[in-house]
């Protein structure tokens, strides 16, 4: 069957099957959407009679007879002999189902396939052939037990139309003439070869761009030329051939900038060209979803008008591979547990017909695709209540967590809030598939929802696999480079702001404390930041559940890499993802971001990574500790800052518990030294205050107070205090002594 002229015809047809299957699909919900308008038939019955055609070529008699059948029916229906009813756009559906199995099929596999599926296509011939009711297409939807969903269906290459909705049917519309001459010629290539295309196009690009180098050397080889001429006497006759060699050298530099100059220009033009031939359309990706959407709208009786915007908006082939199990189950979730039924939407205001919308563009040089529905939307408190009752947080630590938090447990594996299992959703996998395939892909999905108005998942990935766009920076003197997909911010903070947070370095971004580690201490890497500024450059990585920063040397900028994976002989490279080569040819580690994260928090969990040492982490202080002290009677403050100060610590002061309190949020201090009595917060408060602050949990403290009972000390301990002083302290080592043992001596 297969040996023609070389060709495998078997792959034909069933490439031929997938193409006009997806051909039968948008037509026939397109006419089950709206059955006044037969525009879309004609094409309908080219596809089926062309699978009809490749199945004779191949020797498939039940395909035939099927596609025979369904052709007639659709006849029939243009010329008005019968209606479109439900009925026959199910019976046509159900024969596309079965023709589109073909897809998956191997050739030693048909008679297997024809005998498993003879009685089902000799059934389906028969009800095809057979008068359907000549009933009303769409009766009231009070009467109609399955609703009917409306799909968004593209009406000819690059164009998009809204199908209207079935109970409210439109007048009909003239068939649209398709421009001639926009089909693109297409061929196939085996991935295989078009990788390696794509990897010689970037060595090809980069070599490129070390033409300016040469040109650069040409340019100094003929100043020093001159030079030179100018440093000797040339005798007689050896001026000539002094200018003869300058003229020949710089028409021969003219010559090679000329060629370097078209070299660079065709190298990009066929790098991208290249990059181009991988890209595919976002709607190549979408065929089966209307169907889909369709199918499970009227298996759980409701109405939902389903759109896809952005069907040409180009999309890596291998990204374009992996995006039909995450949208699927995002859609499939959608349909089951955010849209209501039509009782359940008209309760609450809503039009019986709910909107879910597939969206895809390019933005800020990523792919963006959102899946939005008009439903009852997520309700945080379910959440919250699930995670208590499978004792993911504990009841306090549940409390505090903001919505955006509680949204993240919804892609944990096997987390569901829903009351049931169906046969469509409720058992907790989906939402981990997607969170995984995002992670893999080097993007990220997020929640966004309101309760009673809808809910948006949003995914973020890059618009190719083969190119990225990457933040370089140093580290110890090697250049990385960090994709920016998983970049959160780039930030050069006042050494001032980094705080110690259990024995840990920190900084407050936006309301949030960010724990800090030094890249070349994560790396095992010699060397480190040791500011020589009062800034230091934090590379944040992660999203806003797992933020993370990495003290690096400094940032070198943005760049498009061509990635190569590395060689199978190197094995598994702890924290590295791919390599790359910069314009000037040297090597590039692409870091894989999501190995480093894990690491990094458990470094920082087993104590293992603590950032800058305590006297790289100070700026202008000679590594001296800083101690806040907090006291409202002005004799007794001077006092203890003058002690502290002449022990050579770097002393601040506090009027009273909210001063204090100001102070430790906005600078970096070692220790705290507070009284008790103090007005608008006193010291019991402020130390309570610090203890329940993550940034403040293990800074030491000392009260001292003139309260010297036993209850009064207690009250201190309990609440955080490390020690506990009277002022008379004052007049022996006591009190300095103390501080000495909770902080350590002073630098001098």
């Amino acid at each position: 069957m297969s040996g023609f002229g070389g060709l495998d015809l078997f792959e034909l047809f069933r490439a031929e099957v997938e193409s006009h299957g997806q051909a039968l699909n948008t037509g026939l919900l397109a006419l089950e959407a709206d059955p006044a308008d037969l525009s879309p038939v004609t094409a309908i019955m080219r596809a089926a009679h062309s699978i009809k055609g490749a199945g004779r070529v191949v020797g498939m008699e039940p395909v035939v007879a099927l596609a025979h059948a369904m052709e007639d029916a659709l006849v029939r229906v243009q010329k008005g002999a019968e209606p479109c009813t439900p009925v026959r756009v199910q019976q046509l559906l159900q024969g596309t189902d079965l023709l589109t199995s073909l897809q998956t099929i191997r050739e030693p596999d048909v008679p297997v396939w024809n005998a498993e599926h003879a009685a089902a296509i000799n059934e389906l011939v028969t009800a095809l052939s057979a008068p359907t009711d000549t009933a009303p297409a769409f009766p009231p939807t009070s009467r109609q037990p399955q609703a009917l969903p409306v799909v968004h269906v593209p009406t000819s290459p690059g164009a998009e139309a809204i199908v209207p909705a079935a109970s409210e049917p439109q007048p009909a519309r003239p068939k649209t003439a398709e421009p001639a001459g926009t089909e693109a010629r297409t061929v196939r290539v085996n991935a295989d070869n078009l990788d390696r295309m794509m990897q010689l196009a970037g060595e090809s690009m980069v070599e490129g761009r070390r033409f300016p180098q040469v040109q650069k050397g040409l340019r100094e080889l003929r100043a020093r030329l001159r030079s030179l001429r100018a440093s000797v006497d040339p005798g007689a006759g050896q001026a000539e051939r002094w200018t003869d060699l300058e003229r020949s050298l710089a028409r021969l530099t003219g010559l090679l900038e000329g060629t370097f100059r078209r070299t660079e220009e065709v190298s990009e033009r066929l790098y991208h060209e290249v990059v181009g031939s991988r890209m595919r359309p976002f709607g190549d990706a979408t065929a089966g979803f209307p169907r889909m959407v369709r199918d499970i709208a009227r298996m759980l009786g409701k109405q939902v008008r389903f759109e896809i915007e952005g069907l040409q908006t180009p999309v890596d082939r291998d990204i374009l591979a992996r995006l039909d199990a995450p949208l699927n189950h995002i859609l499939r979730n959608a349909v089951d547990h955010g849209v209501e039924s039509p009782a359940d939407r008209r309760a609450a205001g809503k039009g019986e017909s709910a909107t879910m919308r597939l969206e895809a563009r390019h933005h800020a040089g990523m792919l963006e695709i959102r899946v939005r529905d008009d439903g009852r939307g997520i309700d945080p408190e379910r959440i919250r209540s699930k995670v208590i009752d499978r004792r993911l947080q504990s009841a306090e630590v549940a409390a505090g967590l903001g919505k955006a938090e509680l949204l993240e447990f919804l892609f944990l594996p096997g987390f569901s809030t829903a009351g049931a299992v169906t046969e469509v959703s409720g058992r907790g996998v989906g939402l981990d598939v997607v969170h995984q395939t995002m992670r893999e892909l080097g993007g990220r999905v997020r929640v966004e929802s309101e309760p009673g108005r809808g809910t948006t998942f949003v995914l973020s990935l890059p618009i190719t696999l083969s190119v990225i766009r990457a933040a370089l920076v140093k580290v110890s003197g090697e250049t990385l480079a960090f994709p920016l997909a998983r970049i959160e911010r780039i930030e050069r903070i006042p050494v001032a702001d980094l705080l110690r947070t259990e024995g840990r370095l920190a900084f407050d971004m936006d309301g949030v404390s960010v724990g800090v580690v030094q890249g070349a201490e994560f790396l095992e890497w010699t060397g480190g930041v040791s500011p020589a500024s009062d800034h230091v450059s934090v590379l944040v990585l992660g999203g806003e559940s797992e933020r993370s920063g990495l003290l690096v040397d400094g940032f070198l900028g943005e760049r498009d890499l061509v990635v190569r994976p590395l060689d199978g002989r190197l094995g598994r490279v702890p924290h590295v993802a791919a390599a790359a080569v910069d314009d000037d040819g040297a090597p590039l580690l692409v870091m894989d971001v999501e190995d480093m994260l894990v690491s990094i928090r458990r470094g920082l969990g087993d104590g293992r990574l603590r950032g800058m040492a305590a006297d790289a982490a100070t700026s202008g202080t000679g590594g001296r500790r800083r101690i806040l002290v907090a006291e409202d009677s002005i004799t007794v403050r001077e006092v203890e800052r003058q002690m502290l100060q002449r022990a050579g610590y770097q002393v601040a002061v506090a009027v009273d518990g909210v001063d204090a309190w100001n102070q430790l949020c906005a600078g970096r201090f070692d220790m705290l030294v507070t009284d008790v009595d103090m007005p608008r917060m006193n010291g019991i408060e402020l130390v309570r205050a610090m203890r329940r602050d993550p940034r403040f949990v293990r800074m030491p403290v000392a009260i001292v107070s003139y309260k010297d009972r036993e209850e009064d000390r207690e009250a201190g301990l309990q609440a955080g205090a490390n020690a506990y002083l009277t002022k008379g302290s004052f007049h022996d080592r006591t009190f300095l002594n103390t501080v000495a043992d909770l902080v350590g001596e002073a630098v001098p």
